[in-house]
């Protein structure tokens, strides 16, 4: 039932309330045909988990290379006398399966050119596992 009001003069006001319907009907249509879309569920094939896993492999080992701020080099906490020295190391270690992994931690005066020079032999000598560590010493606040 519409809601009917007579003014003064005669003339009737109504709510048209056919746009709401439509509006209505848009919306409850949209409703419809979205909603299997957002409940359709993908079958996966996946294959059977394997019981028997092979063990994790053996972790690397780890070279500790510290470069101080007098721009000396200790491997694993033993010096190292010159560049041609640790670039033997770095072949011999290269060479050696799986590869270790070389955690640089340089102190927070030594000059760039030497950390830049030991990378760079590292680099040649085809180090592929190289991270810098004890970093927290170079953040600023």
């Amino acid at each position: 039932m519409a809601m009917q009001a007579k003014d003064d003069h005669g003339t009737m006001c109504d709510i048209n309330t056919t746009p709401l319907i439509d509006i209505m009907l848009v919306l409850l249509v949209t409703l419809i045909v979205t909603l299997p879309v957002m409940t359709h569920a993908v079958k996966l094939d996946m294959p059977p988990p394997n019981l028997h896993t092979p063990p994790p492999p053996t972790p690397p080992e780890v070279i500790n290379l510290d470069i101080y701020y007098d721009g000396a080099i200790a491997w694993n906490g033993a010096g190292v006398k010159s560049m041609d020295d640790l670039e033997a190391q770095f072949k011999q270690a290269a060479t050696e399966n799986p590869q270790p992994e070389l955690h640089l931690s340089p102190d927070g005066h030594v000059k760039y050119d030497v950390v830049a020079k030991v990378l760079a032999a590292a680099q040649r000598n085809h180090m592929e596992k190289i991270g810098f560590v004890n970093t927290a010493q170079f953040v600023q606040f």
